[in-house]
């Protein structure tokens, strides 16, 4: 799905989505990814949903955001609350949907202004920009 162009341009925008991957200002990603409004996307070394871990809410949790939105692939899916204990304990929200909600909520919350960060967990990752040889 493409996504109208809004005022947030300077900011890290949702601007297409489908079963391949996410557009993040017109640049295509096809594996999992932590996307900030001020910050490039991050490859986030997720292999699947099933293979969280707290370490990778870690690396959430330094970014500092206020609330987190995590796509859970295809389907919505809900995580444990011990792999997400460090956000909690900071009071901030971890919202589990999958990816196209949470590509639609991360654009609004955004453009709201909120300090939010949006993981996406790609299914069928491609090798991320460090694993690429």
């Amino acid at each position: 799905m493409k996504l109208h162009a809004t005022t947030t341009q300077q900011y890290q925008t949702v601007t297409a989505y489908d079963d391949s991957g996410i557009e993040i200002n017109a640049r295509h990603f096809n594996y999992s990814l932590l996307v900030l409004p001020e910050v490039a996307p991050i490859a986030w070394p997720v292999p699947s949903f099933e293979q969280l871990t707290p370490e990778h809410f870690a690396q959430i949790d330094a970014a500092m955001p206020d609330v987190v939105i995590l796509g859970t692939g295809a389907r919505q899916r809900f995580v444990h609350p011990r792999l997400t204990a460090m956000l909690t304990a900071r009071r901030v929200g971890v919202e589990c949907m999958d990816n196209k909600a949470a590509c639609r909520t991360y654009n609004i919350l955004m453009a709201e202004g909120r300090k939010v960060a949006l993981a996406l967990i790609a299914e069928n990752p491609a090798p991320g920009p460090q694993e690429q040889s």
